[in-house]
């Protein structure tokens, strides 16, 4: 198997594993429980939380757990605006964010928050002096996605923040972290809130957090007792299994970057050589993303072949967009057939050579089917 999916998910770390099941086996007691098997358990999740805080240099407060960027992002959006409608109901997003953040706006629409838009150029990169335009007294949020989840476009997070905190200080920002985290560093002081999945960094499915500066008030958009509580038993194996991975993820993030670069490069030298296939990355794409357009076939047929070769990408489906890649080429054509290939410390050279002399073969075979 030759798995190139990386941004969708990650497989679990062994270390990672180990130490959920060990947790699960040995740390049984609820937190709800005034005995010393409770006591046991919340100690540990004191000490995890106090490890995450340290690793990100932020306060153990400041973390909230979810089940994962999802229930974060809702948290922070909804949250945010429910606490703050008396100060202002709108909202700036960029048309690089992963689709779910639109669904969450769709809903903040319904219920009387206006919504605008801040362009990209064609780097990918948001436009400053229309953040500037965009940035009102009645704008209580910003929220842009660190590193795009189609194209791997990163944004300059501590410039937008300056820029944002000069044209109004009371705006917050957010940012969805699901795709920078273990890939980038991040200063988390460079945003208010922060969107994180354990499973993109090869942590288990399921949780997650949500970054939240001390100084930021949320309204609960999920009731208990407390508003920073993970909703439900709290998951311990889960949360110090993310503290696990985590740990990993962020040691020798230069090194795995650099390795990572070169596995792009010989990908982008091979395929920017076969027509009708066209690169689409900028100066600011991060090299664990690559994504191409085809003229002449279906992203989402290359995936289907490929898959039965066991080799695994993923694309738009054909009767979508690659909204990513028409805000930064507004071009239609080269946004209805994208395929991304992700890749990670783990692929190998061979893995990346495998892949070009099979993707090769079968591109050329779909042509010429479609050709006759």
């Amino acid at each position: 198997m030759i798995y190139l999916d990386y941004s969708a998910t990650t497989p679990i770390s062994l270390d990672a594993l180990d130490v959920y099941t060990k947790v699960s086996k040995e740390y049984i007691g609820s937190f709800a429980s005034h005995n010393k098997l409770g006591e046991k358990s919340k100690k540990l999740l004191e000490n995890t939380t106090k490890e995450i805080s340290d690793m990100l240099n932020i306060m153990d407060s400041e973390i909230i757990y979810t089940s994962g960027s999802t229930e974060a992002n809702n948290r922070a959006l909804i949250g945010v605006a429910l606490a703050n409608h008396k100060k202002g109901r709108h909202i700036i997003v960029s048309k690089l964010e992963h689709p779910e953040i639109y669904e969450i706006c769709n809903y903040l629409e319904s219920i009387g928050f206006e919504i605008s838009y801040v362009n990209n150029d064609r780097d990918g990169l948001i436009v400053f002096d229309d953040l500037k335009r965009l940035i009102r007294e009645d704008t209580i949020l910003v929220s842009i996605a660190a590193v795009n989840y189609e194209t791997g476009v990163r944004q300059p997070l501590k410039m937008l923040r300056q820029i944002i905190k000069k044209e109004n200080e009371h705006t917050l920002f957010h940012s969805d972290l699901a795709q920078a985290i273990g890939k980038t560093t991040i200063n988390f002081r460079d945003i208010d809130l922060g969107s994180v999945s354990a499973h993109k960094f090869y942590g288990p499915k399921g949780i997650g957090f949500l970054y939240k500066n001390s100084s930021v008030k949320i309204s609960p958009i999920l009731f208990s007792k407390n508003v920073n509580s993970f909703i439900g038993t709290t998951p311990l194996p889960l949360i110090v299994s993310m503290k696990e991975a985590l740990k990993i993820a962020l040691k020798d993030i230069d090194k795995r970057e650099k390795y990572i670069t070169l596995l792009n490069e010989r990908l982008v030298s091979k395929l920017s050589h076969i027509e009708g296939i066209t690169i689409n990355k900028t100066e600011y794409t991060i090299p664990h993303i690559l994504n191409i357009s085809f003229t002449d076939v279906l992203a989402e047929t290359m995936v289907n072949i490929l898959s039965n070769h066991e080799i695994y990408v993923n694309s738009n489906s054909e009767n979508e967009i690659c909204n990513s890649v028409m805000a930064i080429y507004n071009d239609l054509g080269r946004s209805k057939s994208c395929l991304r290939i992700s890749l990670s410390h783990l692929t190998t050279v061979l893995e990346i050579n495998r892949f070009l002399e099979i993707f090769e073969v079968e591109y050329n075979k779909l042509k010429n089917l479609i050709g006759r």
